[in-house]
């Protein structure tokens, strides 16, 4: 007896059908994404810290205003670049300070402290934030209100 025989045409069919179906199983596998979420707890120096001090001035001292005057720093911009005066009087400077920069304001009270208004980024001569740094060391002291 002979084993009945399978067209040709009936063969190729099967062929296809089969590549399409591996074909589609590998693409639908190279195409899932697998995430996984890994929680880290803080160690536990990291728990008793106290707040960060990372914020520094990043004005050199040479460039700060003298003590009861003000003058306008452009974050970014290297300290020979600075737009001049160096020091002035703090009446009417807000409406010369250019969006998103600094007014340095050096208390005659308080020496040892720098005052930095910042400026709006969008808004010329608009306080949106007053930052009190050290300034002697640069290092950031607390956040006032405008």
């Amino acid at each position: 007896m002979r084993p009945p025989t399978v067209s040709r045409d009936v063969l190729v069919q099967r062929l296809c059908v089969t590549t399409l179906g591996l074909t589609t199983l590998v693409l639908v596998a190279a195409c899932t994404r697998t995430t996984r979420t890994i929680i880290l707890a803080p160690t536990p120096e990291a728990e008793t810290a106290g707040p960060s001090t990372a914020a520094t001035l990043g004005v050199p001292p040479g460039h700060l205003p003298k003590p009861g005057e003000c003058r306008v720093w452009i974050p970014g911009v290297p300290p020979g670049r600075q737009p001049r005066p160096k020091s002035r009087v703090c009446a009417g400077i807000e409406a010369v300070a250019p969006p998103g920069s600094w007014i340095i304001y050096r208390p005659t009270a308080d020496r040892r402290l720098v005052h930095v208004r910042e400026v709006d980024r969008a808004r010329a001569g608009v306080v949106v934030r007053i930052r009190v740094f050290e300034a002697e060391s640069g290092k950031f002291v607390r956040d006032e209100n405008p």
